[in-house]
Order: structure tokens, then sequence, then C-alpha cells
């Protein structure tokens, strides 16, 4: 008998309905779906960051823990159900955001290190202009050359950045001792939040991770599926720290019956803009998938066919559901959802909903531009958020549509690059995140890419990608096919404006990048804590 099915003779009773968790940078949230992907039932908590030093961003490992199985106990209580009645649970996770624990004792040497966080900016820059990265550039581009194998393409173009574990893991090594002294004993462990979830939930005898998480650290070679050992070699970064490498659509085991009541299986391990992908239904190559929530993250699939990274883009799993492996290619951006909320914080306005009336209350943004720079571009950590163009005239609305023009903007910027460096062709073109909610954002990102885009009625896309997942490996749904009868469209967002109109804001907008000030400097002042 499948898992999913009603066995009679069992007082669990009827499983028809699955779980979806997402563990997001600032909220996390927990729906019960039925068998028509519907929502009967949802639970949520704030995600809280710590900032224990300037460009430090951390998550306190106990309290994610608890807010995690609270979250899951409510919202199935909301549902009206009994723990019994659940097929299986998907868990979606924030990627690269990190943490280490002794593998005896399951303690941990640190708080999460989230994906945000800047405290590898030194040592970031200090290999970017290495000689050695320099070395590696050539062999690599001499190798791809000869061969025409993209998998020497990749490390030709290598950059580090902030948002990659590798630097930040080389800095946990470097400066906490409990750390380094046990990866020596071989009793440390490495893992994202997926897989220090997952150790929690089976009381410690499951250690593993899904291929999609893994290809996200930057750490796990997409190519040989391995993790990167020479990569590791290269920033002294110990081998025997990873965990196993399962399936995305697997059954890792069960929470132990003393944490829900009875033994729910984890049926799904994802990142989350894998997650949303596959919530999505973008199964196809060619097909995008646009999220606007804390950070923006355009992702293509690419099929069986893995693109190699270059400046600007980098290659993903995007999910290994038994024999096949489907990949992405990605681009990001940041300071979307944060931008936002940082505008809400200071009074630009009370209610998000308010902002896209606002927007459209004045004909353009008066001259003025937002530069986002919050957490740091992926290719400038050092770059500082501001308004340029201010003038006595300027009205909150102004500042409001100018940070609302950023985001679209800058989709319109990885909208060319992908266009540029892809070669598929694009097919749908879908969106999701809270941002997606604005109206004003989604018509004109649409008029700026004269393309099409499709919002969902339901903008928790990583969730549900997380839920249909969990479904898959518990027999509660039978395919993709049957996921795509699913889908719900809210809205379609077709072009109304002619890109030209829009040229004049975009070329100022782009000179106040250019030109735009640096807070954070490199001196290591203010990125040491002491």
């Amino acid at each position: 008998m499948r898992r999913g099915q009603e066995d009679p003779g069992s007082s669990r009773g009827p499983a028809r309905f699955v779980l979806g968790v997402d563990v997001g940078s600032t909220v996390l949230k927990c729906h019960v779906y039925d068998r028509e992907a519907a929502v009967r039932g949802s639970a949520c908590r704030k995600v809280e960051s710590l900032y224990p030093c300037p460009g430090w961003v951390e998550l306190d490992p106990e309290v994610l823990w608890s807010q995690f199985v609270v979250v899951i106990k409510e919202a199935v209580q909301a549902a009206g159900l009994h723990m019994r009645q659940i097929a299986g649970l998907g868990i979606s996770a924030q990627r690269a955001t990190f943490i280490t624990w002794h593998k005896r004792t399951g303690k941990p040497f640190h708080n999460f290190i989230s994906w945000q966080d800047l405290r590898s900016a030194e040592l970031v820059n200090s290999w970017n202009r290495s000689f050695l990265l320099k070395v590696i550039h050539v062999i690599f581009t001499v190798l791809h050359f000869l061969t025409r194998s993209d998998r020497y393409l990749a490390p030709s173009f290598l950059t580090f950045s902030t948002h990659q574990t590798s630097m930040k893991l080389s800095w946990v090594f470097k400066n906490i001792h409990e750390a380094e002294e046990a990866a020596k004993r071989n009793n440390c462990c490495f893992g994202t939040v997926d897989t220090w979830l997952l150790y929690r939930l089976t009381k410690g005898s499951v250690y593993a991770t899904d291929y999609s998480n893994a290809s996200a650290t930057g750490i796990f070679d997409p190519f040989t599926k391995c993790w990167n050992s020479g990569l590791c070699y290269l920033l002294s970064i110990p081998m025997s720290i990873y965990p196993s490498v399962k399936d995305t659509s697997f059954n890792f085991g069960s929470a132990d019956s003393e944490i829900f009541g009875v033994p729910v299986p984890i049926m799904a391990m994802v990142a989350d803009q894998q997650a949303a992908v596959f919530g999505e239904c973008c199964f196809h190559p060619g097909d995008v998938k646009v999220t606007m929530g804390t950070g923006g993250f355009w992702n293509v699939n690419t099929g069986d066919h893995l693109f190699a990274s270059q400046r600007d883009l980098y290659p993903l799993i995007g999910w290994k559901i038994g024999e096949e492996v489907v990949y992405l290619t990605e681009g990001c951006m940041t300071d979307i959802g944060t931008a936002i909320k940082w505008a809400q914080d200071t009074s630009l306005f009370t209610n998000v909903d308010e902002t896209e009336k606002m927007a459209r209350s004045v004909v353009d943004s008066g001259g003025v531009c937002f530069v986002p720079g919050f957490q740091a571009s992926v290719n400038d950590p050092y770059l500082c958020a501001s308004f340029t163009g201010l003038k006595p005239c300027t009205t909150r609305n102004h500042l409001v549509r100018a940070i609302l023009e950023s985001v679209a903007f800058r989709n319109k910027q990885l909208y060319d690059i992908i266009v540029k460096k892809v070669r598929i062709p694009l097919q749908t073109i879908r969106a999701d995140g809270g941002v997606s909610n604005n109206s004003f954002v989604m018509q004109m990102t649409s008029d700026l890419i004269n393309k099409k885009i499709e919002k969902p009625a339901n903008a928790d896309m990583s969730s549900l990608g997380a839920a249909f997942l969990a479904g898959l490996a518990s027999g509660f749904w039978t395919d993709k096919e049957q996921l795509k009868k699913l889908r719900r469209i809210e809205a379609v967002f077709e072009p109304q404006k002619d890109f030209e109109e829009y040229r004049p804001a975009l070329d100022t907008w782009l000179q106040a990048i250019k030109h735009s000030p640096h807070c954070l400097k490199s001196t290591g002042e203010t990125l040491h804590c002491k």
C-alpha cells in the first residue's frame, strides 16, 4: 500500500494532507495542503535575525528549532487535523545559511551564519585580488580551450562573494578554535538549515542534505555532484565535515514521535528558490521563475544541461528525483523586501498595500533614485544604500516610487543578462514572493522586459514546492502532470508601455548606481567583532 492511502486497520487514519514548511529569511511558515493543493491551515513566525557586529547576520539555532516545531503544530491544529493525518512533510529552507556543531554532543560551535552575513568580506577581497586566483583562471581557461568542456569554464571565471558559504566556512575554521579542533578529530558537522532541522527532527539519527541545498553552498560541484575537494583544499576546509547528499524528493526518515506525538514522515528537503521553481510548475527548459521576497531571484530551467557559471549568473541543481536531475541558471539581487520593510519602519508608509497607490499618485519619481545596498550586492560587498536626486519638493510618494522602480529596473537588468548568456529560448515567466503582490512593480517589469508575467493565486511558492515534492515521494500525488493541473493563476501582466518611455528614468538610475557611496571600508575595523 502506498503512503497517503487509507489503511482501514490503522489507528493513524487516512493520510489526506501534506505539510510544506518554508524557513525563510524573515518569516517561517507552515501550510497544510489537501489533494487539490488548497491550503487547509497555516501558521507563521517572524524569523529574528541577530546583528552582533556591523555586517554580521546570525540566527539563534535553538530559537529557530522551537519556532519550526511550533508552526507545524499550530498549522495542523488550525486545519482541525491530527498529526496522524499527515502523509508527509516537505522542508524548504533559506540557502547558504549554515551552522557547525560537535558530532558527539550535538552542541553548535556558533549561531547560524546567514547568507546575508558580510564577515568574510575582507577574505573575499583578498582572494579575488590574489595572484593564486589569477593563476587558477589561466589554467582553467587553457583547459577549457583545449577540451571545450563547460566543467572547466566555471573555474576560469571563479570569483568569490560574501553570499557564498565557502568563504564564511573558511572564516569559521580560522576564527573559532573549537570548530577547528573538532574538525581535526573528525568530530565537526556542517549543515545548512535543512540539515540541522533534519538532524534535530530525527534526534541525530539522520545527517543529510539534498542536491538543491548542497549546490547552493558554492562548495558542491554540480558537474561531479560531489563536495568540491579542490576548493576545500584551497580554502583549508576539512572534507570530513560534510553530510551525505540525497535526492530532493526522498524518504529521509521520520520525525521522532516525542516531537509531534507520532512519527511524521520527512519526504522532501529543498532549497527555497528551487522549491519555488517546483511550486510554480516550471518543469520545462526555458521556464522562468522570478521571486521577489527579501531578495530577488531569476531562475531559468535549463533541463538536463548544466550551464557553466559566468559573471552575474551561476548554475544550480534544481532538484533530483530518482534518475531525473534538473538544472537551473540563477541571477540574484538583494534588498527588495528589505528595502520596502525599511521604508515602512521609517514611516514612509503604514501598510505595504499603500505603496502601489502612492507610486501611481505621482507621474514619476521626480528625479529621485534609490540605490540598493542594505545587504550589499554580490559584486560589491561595500555598496551602501542611498537616495539621490532629493529636492525640497520631494515627497514620500516620490521616495516610495523610487524604491519600487529600483526593483523593476533590476529585474530588467537580470532579464537582459539571462537573454544574452543563456542559450535557451525563454518560455513562461512566473512571479512569486511578497513583492509580486505589488501590481506597480509587476506591470513596470512586464513593460521593461516586454514579456507576459503570470502571478499565482498563492505567492508562497517555496512552501507549495516543498509540499509537492513531499507529496510525490509519499504517493500523495502521482506525477508532475497532476501537479500542473493544480496551478491557480491570479493575474497576468502584459506589456502596456513601450520601453523607450522608461529609458530616461532608467539611465538616471544607472548613473546613480555608478556614483553610489560605499559605507563599509576594507580597513578591517567595521567587520571584526571581538
